[in-house]
């Protein structure tokens, strides 16, 4: 997305309050997005990296300094795949460790304030405009009711949104973590060959982008024949170009989702609607909305009918996280009540 086009857009305009420029980042397990923020402009000069391609996270934001012509920033905000308790990092999908502010100081920053990656996705919610969020079933939101966020990406993210008042506060949690239950025979053979991998199943190991792997070579051995593919992203592509076998994987993935999602959607009691976001799911576009997902997020037996009720929303805004982060860095240096 170009800078112009980033100017235009409502989640990106949202934010204009920095006086000078700010540096925002959506830290993931592969993948490190960085952007610059400023009063005129918005959020804007969105640069990506692989993690894997830097020794550490200050590397990292050094080559995008650099990059964007060496700007000089004082405040700045990261959110990142991992939970955020204390001074310490050590990110779980990835091998960066690092102290906040000891990285705060290598850098010259007044301010950085680190905060869970799915907690600045929430945070961004309710700055989305209708084109930047596609209905998958459901009825209508309720007014602030709590709102769940998840999605799948190297890992499975989580958080909530809820009411307080006049402002809407993000909880941050783990539950891609939580463990993985089958809901049929297929997921029944997926997890037996899961256990033979890991001692505990999570819901991360088969739900995340990584997992559809997993889902593929468990299908295939099943059917006693071994994987084509086996990569994820290959099989995505696969599946969007029609392979039956791969579409088959992801309808297994989706449905997984699916009865995570609502999971989530039950222990929440998220009237105000979930809310997918990720690496994987917004890239399905058509494939997603086919899929069990929805039919599996309703299958709760006696709350079938609460369920049915709740909508479901895929988040379409290109990198919508930075939005949510600079909201929260606003908070931080007193901006916003």
């Amino acid at each position: 997305m170009s800078e112009a086009t980033l100017r235009d857009d409502p989640l990106a305009r949202c934010m204009m309050h920095a006086a000078e420029p700010r540096l925002l980042a959506d830290i993931g397990g592969t993948h490190a997005r960085f952007a610059l923020e400023t009063a005129r402009d918005g959020i804007g000069g969105v640069r990506v990296y692989r993690c894997g391609d830097h020794a550490g996270i200050a590397d990292a934001v050094r080559a995008f300094l650099r990059d964007a012509g060496g700007a000089r920033v004082r405040h700045a905000a990261i959110a990142i795949a991992n939970p955020v308790d204390g001074d310490f990092v050590s990110m779980t999908n990835h091998h960066w460790r690092f102290s906040i502010d000891a990285t705060r100081r290598a850098l010259g920053f007044d301010t950085l304030h680190v905060v869970n990656d799915f907690s600045a996705l929430a945070m961004a919610v309710p700055h989305l405009s209708d084109e930047q969020r596609r209905p998958v079933g459901g009825g209508a939101a309720a007014p602030g009711g709590a709102i769940g966020v998840l999605g799948a990406g190297t890992g499975l993210g989580v958080a909530a949104l809820v009411r307080a008042g006049d402002a809407w506060v993000p909880l941050s949690g783990e539950g891609g973590h939580a463990s993985f239950a089958p809901a049929d025979e297929r997921e029944d053979h997926v997890l037996r060959l899961a256990r033979t991998r890991w001692p505990h199943v999570s819901f991360e190991r088969l739900a995340a982008g990584p997992g559809i792997a997993v889902i593929h070579a468990a299908l295939a051995a099943r059917d006693a024949r071994a994987a084509r593919e086996t990569d994820s992203a290959a099989i995505i592509e696969r599946a969007l170009a029609g392979d039956a076998r791969c579409i088959a994987t992801l309808d297994c993935f989706c449905g997984m989702l699916g009865t995570f999602a609502g999971n989530l959607a039950l222990t929440l009691g998220a009237t105000g609607g979930i809310y997918i976001g990720g690496g994987v799911v917004p890239r399905l576009g058509a494939l997603f909305d086919a899929s069990p997902f929805r039919a599996r997020f309703e299958a709760k037996g006696r709350f079938a009918g609460y369920l049915a009720k709740i909508p479901t929303f895929v988040i379409t805004a290109p990198h919508p996280a930075f939005a949510g982060v600079s909201h929260m860095l606003a908070r931080v240096l007193g901006e916003l009540g």
